[in-house]
């Protein structure tokens, strides 16, 4: 061991200690040992052929942008396998069980919760019942429960309240650190970072938190180094034992290019799904919010509103607002219907576009390929046949809200057959711009644009 070597060794350690936690830290950082010191390579001790594979899988990006800062220059890292384990480098002074230090936060600001959304202001009925107690059962039993919480479903049915309402229970406790990002905003910090040389400080903001909130975790599709960033900060949060809630517009499986050991770790805990409301929880939902912002709207007008807007809970709030707004300027709080079909007019098309549905799709698919209809649905599997085939999967994949089991059932096949054409279509497209003009052209011919 050179005597530079381990005072390198020893500045990069006292940085790593205080980003990690002390478990992790004691566990796997303060039992390498430094060997030698080049001009281009820091050469480090450890036990054995597991420990080093684990660290280079989980802590070797921490380890380098450390010893960068530290030496102020790019240094590679080399393992090496010692036959007795080492000696912990640094020593710290052992502290009693760790009360973090709550009078200084890790978060530079506050979450940015909304005070609207919280579970008393939650309309629960049969479509979100489970996903309600699931959110409930995290804020009882923190990273004990369900970890991570997963809560998918389409735009407009209620994930980011239920986050919100997880967010604002777990604030009641003053000493709880509660970080919520929408995944974009993640993102655009994790640039922001690289760009000014601060990773450091954005993975000890994120990593030291009791409580991340992550909502469109789809967003990760196809960001290889902001799924590799958000890799390593799961996998802190998930040994340190905090929670982790995500939402998503589909399940995880779902989610394109998304890495597979990130799929995996999504569904370590509990995926909830949360479906289109029915009638009577709509008229609740609405009759809530009535109550909540003191409309002058009569039940008549609740009844129609929740009968003609079905899709989307935030359509139908805002048609709410549109009407009381209307009534309101006008002194005519009982409207017609035929007032209410022209002033929700652009809102009702959006209900009432015809639904596109898969045979639909495969007939097209079939006319555009020039084959028979009945091949998309049969076991004949040559290359004529099977890729018009995974491209009718792929469409009513993309273009419905239909499940994979669903699609597979219309074409003879089971949901893991679907997901495999679904990727298979998507790798092709990414390298084959003919096909890919080939197959957007049909999507849109299909969703009646030219």
């Amino acid at each position: 061991m050179s005597m530079e070597a381990r005072a390198t060794w020893e500045a990069v350690c006292r940085d790593l200690s205080a980003l990690l936690s002390p478990d992790v830290y004691e566990r796997w950082i303060a039992h390498i040992q430094a060997g030698t010191l080049t001009d281009d390579t820091l050469t480090l001790i450890v036990a054995n052929d597991f420990y080093q594979t684990w660290l280079e899988e989980h802590y070797l990006s921490l380890i380098h942008e450390t010893l960068a800062k530290t030496t102020g220059r790019p240094l590679r890292i080399q393992f090496a396998v010692s036959d007795q384990p080492p000696p912990p480098v640094l020593t710290r002074k052992a502290p009693p069980p760790r009360k973090r230090a709550r009078t200084a936060p890790v978060l530079a600001e506050p979450p940015q919760l909304n005070p609207r959304y919280t579970f008393d202001q939650f309309i629960v009925g049969p479509s979100n019942s489970f996903a309600h107690a699931a959110a409930l059962a995290v804020t009882q039993a923190l990273a004990r429960a369900y970890n991570p919480l997963f809560i998918y479903g389409s735009s407009g049915l209620g994930k980011t309240h239920l986050m919100h309402a997880i967010g604002a229970s777990v604030a009641r406790d003053p000493h709880m650190q509660i970080c919520y990002r929408t995944c974009e905003a993640f993102t655009n910090e994790y640039i922001h970072a690289i760009q000014t040389r601060e990773l450091i400080a954005f993975r000890k903001r994120y990593r030291s938190v009791d409580l991340l909130l992550i909502d469109d975790v789809h967003f990760l599709a196809d960001k290889n180094g902001m799924q590799e960033e958000f890799f390593h900060t799961f996998n802190a949060l998930f040994e340190n034992q905090k929670q982790i809630v995500l939402t998503s517009d589909r399940p995880a499986g779902e989610i394109p290019k998304l890495e597979n050991r990130l799929v995996t770790r999504f569904d370590w805990g509990l995926a909830s799904e949360l479906e289109r409301p029915d009638l009577e929880t709509r008229i609740a939902i609405l009759r809530a919010k009535r109550t909540e912002q003191r409309l002058q709207v009569p039940d008549a007008v609740l009844t129609y509103l929740a009968e003609r807007i079905r899709a989307n809970i935030r359509r139908l709030e805002g048609a709410l607002v549109r009407v009381a707004a209307f009534a309101a300027l006008n002194g005519q709080a009982d409207l017609p219907r035929e007032r209410l079909d022209r002033l929700l007019r652009d809102m009702m098309d959006q209900e009432e576009t015809p639904r596109l549905g898969i045979e639909c799709i495969q007939r097209a698919v079939a006319e555009h390929f020039d084959i028979r209809l009945a091949d998309l649905n049969g076991n004949r599997r040559p290359k004529n046949i099977a890729w018009p085939r995974q491209v009718a999967m792929y469409l009513s994949r993309e273009l419905t809200q239909e499940s994979f089991p669903a699609i597979g059932a219309a074409f003879g096949r089971n949901h893991a057959t679907v997901l495999h054409a679904c990727r298979q279509v998507t790798a092709t497209l990414g390298r084959d711009e003919s096909m890919r003009r080939r197959v957007n052209q049909l999507a849109y011919q299909l969703q009646g644009r030219p």
